[in-house]
């Protein structure tokens, strides 16, 4: 695939593939937050961000090597450090932080935001333009999702809101960029780059973060640092830009409305979160919005 944009793949089979790869990033991404708040168990949260991306780096590295994969042009290293500050770093270190005084049903608000926010950057960084009908279904998702995730939480806030908020612009641009070079190089290839360049930074914090935070290893502390390692950075971030290559930013973006719900299901499966009745009600309402985004065109 060619081109300087994260333009749709034509044809419907592409399509098909595409949504099918994002559907795949999304399913690893709902794990993340119960994931995170497992390897919490085992790990400081600086200590398990820094961890978490030496560990994904060295995966993707590893491909690299094997695959003897040129080194990006450096008209892309601007694109990929954006990539690297937003998904690798800043996402994961300021939603670890907010886990540490939130539930992963609060930060799922994150991720209810996220859609929206995502389709807003590209919407300014590629210069497409989604329709009105794609809009509407989007803040009619997004809406859908914060008020039931708000009043699964209870409806208060909690002290990591900022941190919350933060990481949802960080990935919003992380996303887009991402997103924008998997039309150029390999949606796994956008990820690698962007692990290994931020692997000096990893290493050192891991080093300085293990020094001053405890370590108590738990079988559900190591499994969550494995996921989040391995299964969110490195295979989700790889099907979901290639499935944002394929169908677009924008639409591919929509897919996540899901998310939240599947991350709370995730909470009340693996952490023992109270579900309230409102779940079906809400799931049932963020597929018809999803299912109107991808309907709708540019």
């Amino acid at each position: 695939m060619s081109g300087t944009s994260a333009a749709p793949a034509s044809g419907a089979s592409g399509t098909r593939g595409g949504t099918f790869l994002a559907v795949l990033g999304v399913v690893a991404f709902s794990l993340t937050f119960p994931s995170t708040a497992w390897g919490l168990e085992s790990f400081g949260p600086w200590s398990l961000v820094a961890v978490r991306s030496t560990l994904a780096a060295l995966i993707a590295g590893g491909f690299l090597l094997a695959l003897r994969v040129p080194v990006p042009a450096r008209r892309h290293w601007s694109g990929l450090a954006v990539v690297g500050g937003g998904v690798v770093v800043g996402f994961p270190l300021l939603t670890t932080l907010a886990l540490e005084t939130s539930t992963t049903s609060h930060a799922a608000v994150v991720v209810g935001l996220l859609p929206l926010t995502t389709a807003a950057f590209a919407a300014v960084r590629t210069g497409r333009r989604p329709s009105r009908a794609f809009w509407l279904a989007a803040l009619a998702g997004a809406a859908v999702v914060i008020a039931f995730a708000v009043r699964q939480s209870g409806g208060t806030l909690s002290s990591g809101d900022l941190c919350l908020f933060g990481a949802l612009l960080v990935c919003a641009a992380g996303y887009t960029e991402g997103g924008r070079l998997a039309g150029v190089m390999p949606g796994w290839q956008v990820v690698g780059w962007a692990l290994i360049g931020c692997l000096p930074l990893a290493v050192t914090g891991a080093a300085v973060a293990l020094s001053f935070e405890p370590v108590r290893l738990t079988a559900h502390g190591v499994i969550g640092l494995g996921w989040v390692a391995a299964g969110s950075t490195f295979f989700g971030l790889y099907v979901w830009y290639r499935g944002m290559a394929s169908i677009g930013i924008a639409r591919a973006s929509q897919l996540q409305l899901a998310q939240p719900v599947l991350t709370l299901v995730w909470s009340v499966l693996l952490l023992g979160e109270h579900l309230t009745p409102a779940a079906p009600v809400a799931a049932v309402a963020v597929l018809v919005c999803i299912a109107v985004t991808q309907r709708t065109g540019t």
